[in-house]
Parts: C-alpha cells; sequence; structure tokens
C-alpha cells in the first residue's frame, strides 16, 4: 500500500502556553474544532470519582449569555454538532460547523468553556441523569463487567476509577467541588489543546482563538499522576444471568512506546478482527461463544491488551483453555507470514479509512499533541507499521503473556471453585 501525503498540518504556542493545531483539508465543506485538556477521571482523588465527567456534563447547562436551550438552539441554527466526552487522561469539547460558521462555533465553545453557571438547580437534575447513567451501564453486564475488569487490574490506582464514578461519589459531589476541580485541573494554560481540521486556515483561526485563549491565566497546581505497577489478579462477581462475561488482560505499552505497532500486530492476529484467531478457534470453528475479541489500550505511561468474552457456563472451561493455548503459542512461535502482511495491509486500512472525516483529522491532531508534544505523520505511522517483523511481534508476546501479570475478572453465574487454577496459566 504506497500512499503519499502533503503535510497541511501547523501548530502556533500562545504566549501563555495554549496549542494550537490545524489540518487544513480542502476538500471538504466543514471544520471540526475541539477544546482538549490533559485532564480526566485520572486526575480524581478516590473522593471525587466522578467529577470530571460530572464537569463536562455541567459546562453544557447554561453560561452567563446562554441557557442550555440557547446552546442547542444556536448549534441547531446553523446545522452543527456540539458535544463533549471524559476519558481517563484528557477531555474534550467539540463542535462541527460548514466553514462559515466557526468563528460562531468558536464563540460559543469558548462560552461553554469559561463561563459556564454550574447552577445548583442544574446540579441536581444532572446528578440524578448521571445516577441513571452508571445504572445502565450495570444493567448491561458486557460493559459492567469492564469496569470490574479495570477495578481490578488497576487496583488502587486512578486509572482504575470509573469514569463515571459511582453512586456514593457522584451524590456526594457539591458545586464548590466542580468549581475547585475545574480551576485546580483545567484552568492550566499548558494542558490545553485547541484543534481543528476542514476547510480552514490556520492564522486566521490562530487569530480567533488568541482573542478568547490568549490572556487565560491558571494555576499549576494540577493533580501529579501516580505510576501504575500492574500485578496478578482473579475476580469473581456472582451474578444471575444467561452467560458468563470474562476479562482477561495483562499489560500492554504507552502512547511512547516503540513497541506499540508490534503490539497493534499482535493484537490484529490474536483477537482483533474477525479473521483472528481466537475469532475463528473460539467462535467459528467450535461455536463456544457469540462474541469473542482482543484490544489494547495505552495511556501515557503505561497500557492494556485485554480480551472479552462472554460464554456458557458449561463451555467456559473449553474456551479459556483455547485462549490460554493461544496466548502461548502467540509467545512460543513467531506468526507466520501471511499473518503478519495481513495483519499490516489491515491496521494501514484501518487507519486510513478513520481519517475520512474532518472529526477524526481532529482527534487525532490533539492526542499526538497530547501524547507526543508534536504531529506523527501519517506517512510515519504506516513505515512504522511496514517495519514490524514476526522476531518483534513474538517479543512483545513473550513480554506481556507473563503469569505473574495476567488478571482475570468473571461476571455471571460462576465461582472461584468452579474453575481449575491451572486453566489460569499458561504453562
Amino acid at each position: 500500500m504506497n500512499r503519499s501525503f502533503k503535510s497541511m498540518e501547523q501548530k502556533t504556542v500562545l504566549s501563555n502556553g495554549v496549542r494550537v493545531v490545524t489540518e487544513k483539508v480542502p476538500s471538504v465543506h466543514s471544520v471540526s474544532i475541539g477544546i482538549w485538556v490533559k485532564a480526566g477521571s485520572r486526575c480524581e482523588q478516590a473522593a471525587e470519582n466522578g467529577i470530571a465527567h460530572f464537569l463536562e456534563h455541567m459546562l453544557f447547562k447554561g453560561t452567563e449569555k446562554h441557557t442550555a436551550a440557547e446552546i442547542a438552539r444556536v448549534i441547531d441554527s446553523v446545522g452543527g454538532v456540539l458535544n463533549a466526552f471524559t476519558a481517563k487522561e484528557y477531555t474534550c469539547f467539540y463542535v462541527k460547523v460548514l466553514r462559515e460558521h466557526v468563528p460562531l462555533a468558536v464563540d460559543l465553545l469558548a462560552d461553554i468553556f469559561f463561563n459556564s453557571l454550574l447552577s445548583e438547580e442544574e446540579l441536581e437534575k444532572e446528578r440524578n441523569v448521571i445516577i441513571q447513567e452508571i445504572n445502565m451501564v450495570k444493567d448491561t453486564p458486557d460493559d459492567y463487567v469492564q469496569d470490574l475488569f479495570n477495578q481490578t487490574y488497576f487496583a488502587g490506582h486512578p486509572l482504575g476509577y470509573n469514569i463515571l464514578g459511582d453512586l456514593d461519589t457522584v451524590s456526594g459531589i457539591s458545586r464548590s467541588d466542580l468549581a475547585h476541580f475545574f480551576e485546580r485541573e483545567y484552568l492550566v494554560p499548558e494542558r490545553i489543546i485547541v484543534s481543528a481540521a476542514g476547510h480552514i486556515e490556520h492564522d486566521e483561526f490562530v487569530d480567533i482563538i488568541g482573542n478568547y485563549f490568549g490572556s487565560m491565566q491558571g494555576s499549576c497546581s494540577h493533580t501529579a499522576l501516580p505510576t501504575f505497577v500492574p500485578k496478578r489478579g482473579i475476580d469473581f462477581h456472582e451474578r444471575p444471568l444467561e452467560q458468563v462475561h470474562v476479562c482477561i488482560g495483562t499489560p500492554g505499552v504507552s502512547y511512547c512506546d516503540s513497541a506499540r505497532y508490534a503490539l497493534f500486530i499482535l493484537n490484529a492476529v490474536s483477537g482483533g478482527s474477525m479473521s483472528s484467531r481466537l475469532f475463528q478457534e473460539v467462535r467459528e470453528n467450535r461455536g463456544l461463544a457469540y462474541s469473542i475479541f482482543s484490544y489494547t489500550t495505552s495511556f501515557c505511561d503505561s497500557g492494556l491488551f485485554g480480551i472479552y468474552m462472554g460464554v456458557v457456563n458449561e463451555t467456559l472451561q473449553e474456551a479459556l483453555r483455547i485462549i490460554m493455548g493461544q496466548l502461548m503459542h502467540l509467545r512460543d512461535e513467531p506468526v507466520h507470514e501471511a499473518e503478519l502482511v495481513h495483519a499490516k495491509e489491515q491496521l494501514k486500512g484501518n487507519l486510513l479509512l478513520s481519517l475520512e472525516s474532518t472529526d477524526s483529522h481532529m482527534s487525532r491532531l490533539a492526542k499526538c499533541e497530547i501524547y507526543h508534544n508534536e504531529y506523527v505523520p501519517v506517512e510515519k505511522v504506516l513505515q512504522d507499521i511496514e517495519a514490524v517483523t514476526a522476531g518483534q511481534v513474538q517479543d512483545i508476546a513473550r513480554r506481556i503473556f507473563q503469569d505473574d501479570s495476567l488478571v482475570f475478572t468473571f461476571l455471571g453465574p460462576v465461582a472461584e471453585q468452579d474453575i481449575p487454577p491451572e486453566t489460569l496459566l499458561l504453562k
């Protein structure tokens, strides 16, 4: 797959440290804009778990200039999209509009970010909404098992916190808590990245952003991130369900680890697609599970390689033996050349297809800044994927598939005594 990319990315750092990054995509009519803050649930203390997500909701509930309904009407009146999301290590407030409405969109985003009222009345209504959101996840076992798994895998560490929080912490968050958290974690200029992609001129956009963010002053009292140290764990949560929902995890790599592309290929081969070994062996060849897949998650200093499966209790042990056997096979033998080529083409195709929208370009610009402090060209990523060898894939498999760091979480009609300990070992 040969591709030629003309770089149209530009970056300006305002005098206070706020970064403005853009990518011009002349062939589209739209512009996607995001205010990204390097703060998320990982910055929370245990007693305030869920406050970042709560704050994200509250910033849309009215400012000195706009009510919540007016915010919706303003963006709807120009056919735009306005939303936000909270992650472990960052929060994003974004908008997508036609190019001629960029000034309006930035004005609205900045108003939401800097001037939200955080009213007590709206706070109580939104608290109830978030509590319903937490309960909804608990009613969805394939989602809930992921939360339980994260709590076990990242035991005692903020990366294990549920982004939504829990019922106790969310019930106790006050307006002053939200305001203090925002000042502590968000009003830090060097943590802010304003990213835009689409039919846009960089210098014009920088001038617009400078009017809102250029004079921003902030504190430097934000939370230091603790280091995570992985260790083995096995956790059972008995519940009367039709299936047993299983998560298996082991340390992955950080966003900056040079082995990340080898891990991406290992994931593609093991369980990252319908043609992967786990999907073919567990579902297609034996019919043991409807859903089985692997995935990778990376953070600034650590990562996770995970496997999810939903299976009936009667075939749970057989499915576990197949999974453990496949992991050992990947650890002990290099992948075949045909598999390696197939995985590389899959990764490259997924990357290029993901960049079909201005939203994706905008997000990629920001994440490059968050984790690399510079833009990483798509062409460079494609070259790094192509350069991975079968030996490097086996090296990362040997590195992560170790019994002393494997974590298992089971949710459903199963107890510890139902699974022989040797089933959960890489022999």
